[in-house]
C-alpha cells in the first residue's frame, strides 16, 4: 500500500499560527458531539532508530523488500537498504518534485509521479527506467499514482483535477507516442513567454536532456481520461478489492473535500466508472490510507475522518489539533499520523491516541510503516530534508520474540553500552566507569560466561574477565583464544557543540552510528561478544573463547600487567590472543594488522630556584632561564630532516625484508586505483615504511610557570614528547638513551637550573607472523564476510578544490600521506548526496573491494601503540592478531566518532567463523 501526499507547494501556505497551537485533543462519532477524550496518550516517544539525510525536502517514501525508497523536492529517488541503512541507488527520476511512488504487488515495479507531469515506472532490483508516462493534455503536477496488478493498469491523479489510465498490457500495440506533444516540448505560459524584443529562452532540444533517460516512452489515449474527477486537485488515490468478490475499486480524495470510490471496468478499457461520493465538508483530502475495508483520510483542517467502505458511513471524526493531517500510515496493528506541525501520532484501533512526539523539525510530508528482522519501524520524511525511521515495537501489544542475539539487540545493547560515560582519564566518571564494567558483565552472564571483575592497583577501573565454555567433549582439545578490547574512553564534552549529536548517545545517521567509544572500543568488543554468543545459542563453539577488558587503556593501561599476572591462575592457558581496536587504511579495503609501533612517553623539566621574573627588570645574559634551557635540550634530540639525534637510536632497527616491500607496494597500488589524489606510488610507499617501520620522535607540547604574557621570564618550563618505535627496539633501553642524552646535553649547559625527566608510559613494539593460522583464519572470514570484490571503480574525480599554487618563490616539501588524506579528507556531511558521486551507486555489497587485485584484506603495520598485545604475547607465550574493525574516517578520539553499521555486522560475522574454526587448527 502506498499512501499519496501534498506536494510541497501547497503545504508551505498553511498559516503558522496555527502550526504552534495545539488544543485540547478531540474525537468524536459522526453522529454525536465532540468530547474530550478520557485517553490523552501522553505516552513515551519511540526510540529514533535511524536517520538519514538529503539536501532536500522528503515529500513522499515507500518500503518494500527491506529498502526504503524516497522521493526528492529535488527530482530525485534515493533508495536505501533497511539493513545497513545504507545508500544503495540515487535515481535522477524527474525535472520536478517526486510528489508520490507506489510499489507493485509482486514488488517488481516502482512508480513514480511528479511535478514535470510524467510518471515513470522503474526495475525495483536494477533501478532502471521501464516506461515513461505522458499525457497529451497539460494535466500540471501528477500528485498520485497507484498500480492494479490484475488489470496492468496505472493510475494517476493530477493537478488539473482529472484521473488518467495507463493499460500496460496493451503498450506494444498502441500507436507511436507523439514527442512534440511531450510535456517537456510544450511552451510554458509563464517561462516561454517571449521577453523584450520578442525573444524567447532557448529550450531543450531533446526529451533526453530534460528528464531521465531509458525505457519506453508511452502517452495516455485521450480517451483514458475522466475530466474533473473532483472538483479540486487530485492529491490521493488507492486501490482496494470490494468484500463482496473480486472487484477492484478505486478510492481518489480531492481538494474540494470529497472522497470518491470508482469501479475499475476491465470490459470498458480499465476506465473508471459510476463514482460513489464520500462528503464530509469541504477540506481538502490530503492523504489516505486503508486497512481492510476501514478507509481512513487525512485533511486540511487536521482532521482523520474514519470510514466503513462496507457501509459507506463515516464512523469517527478524530481531531488531534488545527494542524493539517499530511500523511497517514497504517501497521503493528496502530495508526499514525504525520502534520504540519511536525507532531507524529500514534493511535490504537479505538482512535484512542497513544503517544505523539516531534518527529521533524517543520513538516511532516510522508510516511511508512515495515517490519525488518523482527523489529516494528515507522518511517517518516520531512522538509527538514531527512528521513527517520522510529522503532515502534514498544507500541504493538504483542511483539514479535526475537532472538536474543540478534543484530537488533546488538544495536541495542551498543546504545547502552555507549551511554556509559568510562572516561578512564577523569576521575569524575570513575562511577561510570565502575557501571559501565558492571552492565559489561551482565552482558557476560546474559549470554552464559563465567565472569569475574579483576581489580587493578590503586582503585583503578576493574578488567572484566569473562569465560565462554566450549562443548564439554571438544573443550579440552581445542585451542582457547582470548580476546582483549577495553571499555573506557577518551573524554568527549560538547560544550561548544562540536558534535554533531551527543556524544554520549548513539545516533544512527546515513549508515553510521555515532557516539562516543562506538569505534574505540565499545562496538567491535560487543560484536565479538554477539558472535561467541550465536556459536554457543547453535552448540558450535568447540573451545573455549577467554575475554579480558580493561578499563585503562587509553591511559596508558595503568594496572592490567599487575593485576594479569596476580590472575593468571583464573585466566588459564592461551593458544592465541585477538584484538580489534583500530581502523582501515582509508575507507573502502578490509585490512589485517600484523605490526605495531611501541612507545615511550616523557616529560621533561626544567627548573629554577627563583621566582617568575620580569624580562625588562631582569632579564639579561647572565640569567640561565628555564624555557630558553628546555628549547635547547629538545633542539638537541633531532637533526634539521627529522632524524633522531640520541646515540644508539637506530642500531636495533630492522631492514624491510623483500616480502615487506612487496606488501607496501601492493598497498600503495591497490589505494591509487581507488585515490589518485594521494599522490605517486613510491611517495605513498615511502610514507607507510615512515610511519610503520622507522622510529620517530614528537614533541606534543611545551609549556611554562606564570602568566601567558610576553613580560615574564617562567620560573619553570617542561615539554612533552614521545618516542614511537619499531620492532627489535627495547622500550626500556630507548627510554634510558634519552634520558642520559639530556642529562648530557644538560651538563654541557652549565645551567644553575635543574633538570629532570618524568618517564609517564612506555609499550614495547609488536610484529606478529601474517602467516600464522590465526592471521589466515581471519583472512578466509574477511573474504567471505565482505564478499566477491570484482566491482566497478569510484570516480577519480575530486570532488574538493585544488590548492593553489605557491609560485616559483617557495620549494614546497610534499606532505606525506596521513589518515585524514587516506580517508579521502571524510568531512561527515550527513547527507546522502554526499555519499555517492555519479547518479546511479552500485550496491554497498559490490563496494567493498572495487579494484584490489588479490580478494583478500590488505595487510598493514601501524604507527600507533598498544600496551597490552606484546605484554599478553609474552606473558601467555602465544601469538597476537589484530583485526582493524571500523574506516579510517571514524574519528576515534576526535568530535564525530562513529562506526559504519555494515562494519559492525561484518565484524560479528569474522569473529564468528574465526572463534569457530580457529581452535580445530
Amino acid at each position: 500500500m502506498a499512501v499519496q501526499h501534498l506536494p510541497i507547494e501547497r503545504i508551505t501556505s498553511t498559516d503558522n499560527a496555527a502550526r504552534n497551537t495545539e488544543p485540547p485533543w478531540t474525537s468524536t462519532h459522526s453522529d454525536g458531539p465532540t468530547f474530550d477524550s478520557a485517553h490523552r496518550g501522553r505516552g513515551p516517544r519511540p526510540k529514533l532508530f535511524h536517520k538519514v539525510k538529503n539536501q532536500r525536502s522528503i515529500l513522499a517514501l515507500v518500503i518494500s523488500d527491506s529498502k526504503i525508497y524516497a522521493g526528492t523536492q529535488g527530482g530525485e529517488i534515493l533508495v536505501w537498504s533497511l539493513n545497513t541503512y545504507e545508500l544503495l541507488s540515487r535515481i535522477s527520476a524527474h525535472a520536478g518534485s517526486v510528489l508520490s511512488l507506489f510499489v507493485s504487488p509482486d514488488k517488481k515495479f516502482l512508480f513514480s509521479s511528479a511535478g514535470d507531469a510524467i510518471v515513470n515506472v522503474w526495475c525495483t532490483s536494477s533501478f532502471s527506467r521501464l516506461y515513461s508516462l505522458f499525457s497529451i493534455y497539460d494535466v500540471g503536477d501528477v500528485f498520485c499514482v497507484v498500480y492494479s496488478a490484475s488489470l496492468q493498469t496505472v493510475y494517476l491523479g493530477a493537478q488539473n483535477t482529472s484521473i488518467q489510465w495507463y493499460d500496460l498490457s496493451q503498450k506494444d500495440v498502441r500507436p507511436q507516442p507523439d514527442l512534440t506533444l511531450h510535456p517537456s516540448q510544450r511552451n510554458h505560459r509563464f517561462f516561454d513567454s517571449k521577453g523584450p524584443g520578442g525573444v524567447t529562452t532557448p529550450r531543450p532540444s531533446t526529451i533526453e536532456e530534460t528528464q531521465a533517460q531509458g525505457g519506453q516512452i508511452l502517452n495516455i489515449d485521450k480517451d483514458h481520461i475522466v475530466q474533473y474527477a473532483h472538483f479540486g486537485y487530485v492529491y490521493c488515490m488507492l486501490i482496494f478489492i470490494e468484500a463482496s468478490g473480486d472487484d477492484e475499486i478505486l478510492v481518489s480524495g480531492g481538494g474540494d473535500g470529497t472522497i470518491k470510490l470508482w469501479s475499475l471496468d476491465a470490459d470498458a478499457g480499465v476506465a473508471i466508472r459510476n463514482p460513489v461520493s464520500l462528503e464530509n465538508g469541504d477540506d481538502s483530502i490530503l492523504t489516505l490510507a486503508l486497512e481492510g475495508t476501514i478507509l481512513y483520510s487525512g485533511r486540511l483542517d487536521g482532521e482523520i475522518n474514519v470510514w466503513d467502505l462496507d457501509t459507506r458511513q463515516l464512523i469517527r471524526r478524530v481531531k488531534p489539533d488545527n494542524a493539517d493531517i499530511l500523511t497517514l500510515s497504517l501497521g503493528h496493528g496502530l495508526i499514525f499520523s504525520g502534520g504540519a506541525n511536525g507532531l507524529a501520532r500514534k493511535f490504537n484501533s479505538r482512535y484512542e491516541r497513544i503517544s505523539e512526539w516531534q518527529a521533524h523539525e517543520r513538516l511532516i510530508l510522508a510516511s511508512a510503516v515495515a517490519t525488518v528482522n523482527g523489529k516494528k519501524l515507522y518511517a517518516t520524511g520531512g522538509n527538514d530534508y531527512c528521513v527517520a525511521i522510529w522503532d515502534v515495537g514498544d507500541c504493538v501489544e504483542a511483539p514479535a520474540v526475537k532472538s536474543t542475539s540478534s543484530n537488533e539487540e546488538l544495536l541495542e545493547s551498543l546504545r547502552q553500552f555507549v551511554s556509559y560515560r568510562t572516561v578512564s582519564s577523569m576521575p569524575e566518571y570513575a562511577e561510570d566507569c565502575r557501571r559501565g564494567a558492571s552492565w559489561l558483565r551482565g552482558l557476560f552472564k546474559r549470554f552464559g560466561a563465567d565472569t569475574e571483575m579483576l581489580n587493578t592497583e590503586n582503585s583503578r577501573n576493574p578488567i572484566v574477565f569473562a569465560r565462554f565454555h566450549g562443548r564439554s567433549s571438544k573443550a579440552q582439545k581445542g585451542k582457547k583464544i582470548l580476546f582483549y578490547g577495553h571499555y573506557d574512553v577518551v573524554a568527549a564534552e560538547n560544550k561548544k557543540k562540536t558534535w554533531n549529536t551527543e556524544p554520549f548517545e548513539l545516533h544512527g545517521i546515513n549508515g553510521y552510528y555515532y557516539g562516543r567509544g562506538v569505534s574505540d572500543n565499545k562496538g567491535p568488543i560487543l560484536a565479538a561478544i554477539y558472535a561467541v554468543a550465536d556459536l554457543v545459542t547453535k552448540q558450535q563453539l568447540d573451545s573455549d573463547v577467554l575475554f579480558l577488558i580493561e578499563g585503562e587503556e587509553e591511559c596508558g593501561s595503568t594496572g592490567f600487567e599487575k593485576a594479569v599476572q596476580k590472575n593468571k591462575h583464573t585466566i588459564g592457558e592461551v593458544d592465541w590472543i585477538l584484538l580489534a581496536n583500530s581502523y582501515w587504511l582509508d575507507d573502502e579495503f578490509p585490512c589485517l594488522t600484523y605490526g605495531l609501533r611501541g612507545v615511550v612517553h616523557v616529560t621533561v623539566h626544567v627548573e629554577s630556584e627563583r621566582p617568575d621574573l620580569h624580562s625588562g627588570v631582569d632579564g639579561s645574559y647572565l640569567l640561565n632561564e628555564a624555557l630558553k634551557d628546555l628549547v635547547t635540550l629538545i633542539a638537541t634530540l633531532t637533526g634539521p630532516a627529522g632524524e633522531v639525534q640520541i646515540p644508539g637510536f637506530y642500531d636495533a632497527v630492522l631492514d624491510t625484508t623483500a616480502e615487506e616491500n612487496d606488501r607496501y607496494d601492493a598497498i600503495s597500488r591497490t589505494l591509487l586505483q581507488h585515490n589518485p589524489e594521494l599522490g605517486d606510488a613510491q611517495g605513498l610507499t615511502k610514507s607507510f615504511k615512515a610511519r610503520w617501520s622507522q622510529p620517530s620522535l614528537t614533541v606534543h607540547h611545551i609549556g611554562s610557570s606564570g602568566p601567558a604574557t610576553s613580560s615574564i621570564i617562567p620560573r619553570s618550563a617542561t615539554a612533552a614528547l614521545s618516542m614511537r618505535l619499531v620492532p627489535n627496539q627495547s622500550a626500556v633501553q630507548i627510554k634510558a638513551a634519552l634520558q642520559e642524552c639530556l642529562h648530557q646535553a644538560f651538563d654541557k649547559l652549565n645551567s644553575s637550573n635543574h633538570l629532570r625527566v618524568e618517564v609517564n608510559r612506555i609499550a614495547e613494539p609488536w610484529l606478529g607472523d601474517p602467516h600464522n593460522q590465526i592471521f589466515q583464519t581471519l583472512d578466509e572470514a574477511i573474504v567471505e564476510a565482505w564478499g566477491s570484490h570484482s566491482h566497478r571503480r569510484r570516480s577519480s574525480t575530486s570532488t574538493k578544490p585544488m590548492s593553489k599554487s605557491v609560485g616559483a618563490m617557495t620549494k614546497v616539501k610534499p606532505s606525506p600521506a596521513t589518515s585524514s588524506t587516506l580517508a579521502n579528507g571524510s568531512d561527515h556531511t550527513p547527507t546522502a548526496t554526499a555519499a555517492v558521486a555519479n547518479d546511479h551507486v552500485i550496491s554497498p555489497l559490490h563496494q567493498y573491494f572495487p579494484c584490489q587485485t588479490s580478494p583478500g584484506p590488505l595487510y598493514i603495520r601501524e604507527g600507533g601503540s598498544i600496551p597490552a598485545i606484546r605484554f599478553l604475547e609474552k606473558e601467555f607465550n602465544a601469538p597476537a592478531a589484530h583485526l582493524p574493525c571500523g574506516q579510517a574516517s571514524d574519528c576515534a578520539h576526535l568530535d564525530n566518532e562513529r562506526l559504519r553499521l555494515s562494519n559492525l555486522y561484518k565484524s560479528r560475522e569474522i569473529f564468528r567463523k574465526v572463534f569457530r574454526e580457529l581452535p580445530s587448527k
